[in-house]
């Protein structure tokens, strides 16, 4: 038994599938499937019920799948431990992202980190929020950049900047030669959002639904960039990040909302147990010098 199959033990209890949970441990299926076989095989007892449709933990591997979970939070909080001592503000450090604040932030801020961190092995993950709460809980991640609140338990939020929502509109929207919109501008309007998991959908669900705006549920978009292109073709509007606004683009207008305006709050979350709050409060600070540059 070794602490790899541990890793894909969990990675199958997580995707209740094969083929994400190798992908999720960057190996092959069948590499996986293999060392499970080998893993319950040392263990002497069936861990996964095998079948075309689904895959099952038994009882048994239900309770060591828990306990796995508990033996990994506890090695990599060793290694934390280790990298700390040696290095308070190098050695690996493993960033989660949701996909909202990734591809507009990300850019911006590496610099500034690497700069302020010169010794620090910068990891990137790309996930929803669930996801990412349940990696770090975990201890497969050290700290997430998300939308506020997460409101788990043990989980610290360090508050960096509000983000303030545009009404993105097509060139050719009636409201599109206005200068400014209120939020009674949303009133029977076709939004449209991201599809469920994606916090910042949430968001703007809370928004629309407080001033008769009008979901249009033919259609939901996995990311900023598809919903920015059926904006263009004047399918609906929609509420954008300031952040997601790179410039003047043809066929669509960001207007800024009047007072009092939507936004969401983006913030740095860790354990509260975590052996790397230095390194993590003066992160939270390089952050927010650097994002307060930017949107202003």
């Amino acid at each position: 038994m070794n602490l790899r199959d541990l890793r894909y033990l969990v990675a199958v209890a997580e995707h209740r599938h094969f083929g994400r949970a190798a992908e999720a441990c960057f190996v092959s299926q069948p590499t996986l499937s293999t060392q499970l076989k080998k893993l319950e095989d040392t263990l002497g007892v069936t861990l996964i019920e095998r079948s075309n449709r689904q895959v099952m933990l038994s009882p048994a591997g239900e309770q060591i799948v828990e306990q796995a979970q508990k033996v990994l939070r506890e090695v990599n909080a060793l290694t934390g431990m280790a990298e700390q001592h040696r290095d308070p503000l190098g050695g690996d450090f493993r960033l989660g992202v949701i996909p909202t604040v990734a591809p507009y932030l990300l850019p911006k801020i590496l610099a500034p980190i690497r700069k302020a961190f010169p010794n620090l092995r910068l990891q990137l993950t790309e996930a929803q929020t669930a996801p990412l709460t349940r990696m770090l809980k975990q201890g497969d991640l050290d700290a997430l950049l998300l939308a506020l609140p997460l409101n788990e338990e043990n989980i610290r939020e360090l508050v960096l900047f509000e983000e303030p929502f545009l009404f993105a509109a097509s060139s050719q929207h009636p409201k599109a030669k206005q200068k400014k919109v209120s939020l009674d501008d949303l009133n029977d309007e076709q939004v449209l959002l991201l599809e469920d998991g994606h916090c910042l959908r949430d968001q703007a669900l809370d928004v629309c639904n407080s001033h008769r705006a009008v979901e249009n549920t033919n259609f939901r978009a996995t990311s900023l960039e598809t919903l920015r292109q059926m904006v263009a073709a004047n399918i609906g509007i929609t509420l954008m990040p300031q952040l997601a606004v790179q410039g003047r683009q043809a066929h669509i207008r960001y207007l800024p909302f009047a007072e009092p305006s939507p936004h969401r709050v983006v913030g740095l979350c860790w354990r509260s147990t975590s052996t790397r709050v230095p390194l993590l409060e003066q992160l939270g600070e390089v952050l927010k010098r650097t994002v307060t540059d930017i949107l202003t």
